[in-house]
């Protein structure tokens, strides 16, 4: 807005000079000489920025394209209307059609206008304000605050507006049947009894809060989901509720998002969690059950994260708050550093936020941070888990395929399934970054078992976190489509993984898994620390049991599933969700989060 002080006021009056009056200031009528040179100065700016813009916009008819950039936008398995020219299964890319050169040109000519048509009637603009007095300026922003009020009100009243409709991703493996087989049916049904004894108590003590404290009984609400009770338990259930058939229970979960799921408090969350746990969670649940609202609290929620990605370099805060926009990083990360595996596990989700929504927003933001990646020089081809948003520069030199950085890689190779195997530069950096991998983290015990160490400033630290054990199953799902035909090799590597990380499991007395785990000095998979000897729920190693049983069908995946399985039940605390830290040295030791 145009500074009042350098308009010509027109209520000021100006005493007369008698002559010879030398001994008095002298008093003007009009602008000061160097008022008139800054406001000379001002419009000289906007003409020549105008005028810059127009020459030195690029000539877009040596580009192929002129459109958004949409063009790898992939979403598989499509079942297309019928009157719709895509067949079921399908990949549907947006943003092609028939773009010739002919329409560049015409393009290219239309924005040339624009650009002169809104210079000119900028240069307009700017002379009717300087005639302006400023009661006349004051009365113009007013109406203007009015305005935007009643839009906003009227905005707020009508609610969300409706997404586009778009064909549903066709869903496989839901509903299934039962089990031919009378031991893993009764066994399928006892985890489903677990899921429901947790469901319920949650239900009982902690009804919309964040989490449950399971000795205390009562709801509990952490810092990474804000000050606000925003039922991250009840959206982070949904797709498991679904899956395992208790309908009535999702049912009671989706009337409270409906009734109560809201993102507009002061609220400072994690954008990583956020996105992960609750647009993830919705997305999942909207393709299961068709249900358009959680669809639409995604999207609600995904418009909330978007200002963390206001940074100098486009690579996104670790925090934001839902209400002001306002972005920060941890203090702790490597002098504020964002971290790998938060800002790139976005991907899939920002994906299909696109898809669902017909914003390219969501999509540019995540290729972006891909395409700043493979840019950057790494050490040794590693990805160092720490990276300055403001500078683009790595901070401390610290590579993890567990924790900080673990699910960057997962969500390269599932970007790569997500497109129907056709997204190659996802493919390639993962093929890549997994061969750094291989040749300076992963190695063999003196027993023989593989492990993934952590590489810190240049030096290999032998110990492996639970948070690692998800690669497992990773190595064994990226198999397929590996180069040089080392399919076998790396479901191999799957396996190796996954007997390591049993041992863990089977190396105490309680059969379940510390936080982390050593090989050095005599001692393979076991916890040294005490503060390493608990057990958080985590699922990264059953989620490699998992996989190895879909590609092998070993029975002995299932079983040590099942040993996992029974533990958890024996440990959990009664009429409530089982305890949340299992201590590692005495049977049946459990400790709450409080």
């Amino acid at each position: 807005m145009t500074t009042p002080a350098l308009l010509p006021l027109s209520g000021r009056r100006i005493p007369a000079l008698s002559p010879g009056a030398s001994s008095f200031p002298h008093h003007r009528a009009t602008l000061r000489l160097s008022e008139k040179f800054i406001l000379l100065l001002i419009l000289s700016a906007f003409i020549t920025l105008c005028f810059g813009a127009f020459f030195f916009l690029p000539d877009n008819s040596k580009h192929k394209r002129f459109d958004l950039g949409l063009e790898d936008v992939l979403i598989p398995h499509i079942d297309a209307p019928k009157q719709g020219k895509h067949v079921a299964g399908q990949v549907v890319i947006h943003g092609q059609g028939g773009h010739d050169e002919h329409r560049h040109r015409e393009e290219e000519e239309s924005l040339r206008d624009k650009i002169r048509a809104d210079h000119e009637r900028a240069l307009q603009e700017a002379k009717e304000k300087l005639r302006k007095s400023r009661a006349e300026l004051q009365a113009e922003i007013q109406t203007e605050k009015v305005r935007v009020v009643e839009e906003l009100k009227k905005n707020k009243e009508a609610g969300p507006r409706p997404l586009p409709p778009v064909p549903m991703p066709k869903v496989v493996g839901v509903n299934d049947g039962e089990p031919p087989e009378p031991a893993v049916k009764e066994k399928r049904d006892k985890i489903r009894e677990m899921m429901k004894h947790a469901w319920d108590s949650y239900r009982q003590y902690g009804w919309g809060h964040n989490e449950l404290k399971p000795l205390a009984k009562k709801g509990h609400t952490t810092n990474i989901f804000g000050n606000s009770q925003m039922g991250a338990t009840i959206v982070d259930a949904l797709d498991s509720l679904y899956i395992m058939g208790l309908h009535e229970e999702f049912k009671d979960g989706q009337e409270w998002i409906e009734q109560n799921l809201d993102f507009t408090g002061n609220a400072e969350v994690s954008v990583f969690e956020v996105n992960i746990r609750f647009i993830g969670g919705l997305l999942a649940a909207y393709y299961l059950s068709g249900q358009e609202v959680f669809k639409l609290k995604a999207v609600q929620l995904a418009e909330k994260l978007l200002p963390a990605f206001n940074t100098p370099t486009g690579i996104p805060w670790a925090m934001v708050n839902l209400k002001s926009g306002v972005g920060r990083n941890w203090g702790w990360a490597s002098a504020g550093s964002s971290i790998l595996a938060e800002f790139g596990t976005l991907h899939m989700e920002f994906v299909h936020l696109t898809y669902l929504t017909g914003n390219p927003v969501y999509y540019q933001k995540v290729m972006h941070i891909r395409k700043l990646l493979a840019k950057m020089d790494r050490p040794n081809g590693l990805y160092p888990n720490y990276l300055n948003p403001r500078t683009g520069r790595w901070g401390q030199h610290h590579t993890s395929v567990g924790g900080l950085g673990d699910s960057f890689y997962e969500y390269l190779l599932k970007a790569w399934l997500m497109s129907d195997k056709t997204d190659a530069e996802a493919r390639k950096t993962y093929d890549d970054a997994i061969e750094a991998i291989e040749r300076h983290l992963i190695r063999k015990s003196n027993s023989g078992l593989t492990f993934i160490g952590e590489w810190k400033n240049g030096h290999l630290e032998r110990k492996m976190g639970h948070l690692t054990c998800f690669a497992g199953g990773m190595f064994a799902l990226g198999a397929d489509g590996s180069p040089d035909d080392k399919a076998g090799h790396y479901l191999q590597l799957g396996a190796e993984i996954a007997h390591t990380c049993h041992e863990s499991y089977d190396r105490t007395v309680l059969k379940l898994g510390p936080e982390a785990f050593k090989f050095d000095s005599g001692l393979e998979a076991v916890a040294v620390r005490q503060n390493e000897k608990y057990y958080i729920l985590r699922p990264e190693v059953i989620e490699t049991y998992w996989y190895m049983w879909r590609f092998t069908h070993d029975p002995k995946y299932r079983q040590w599933g099942w040993e996992a399985a029974q533990v958890s039940r024996e440990v959990r605390v009664r009429g409530t969700p089982m305890g949340s830290r299992a201590q590692m040295g005495a049977p049946c030791s459990v400790r709450g989060l409080d």
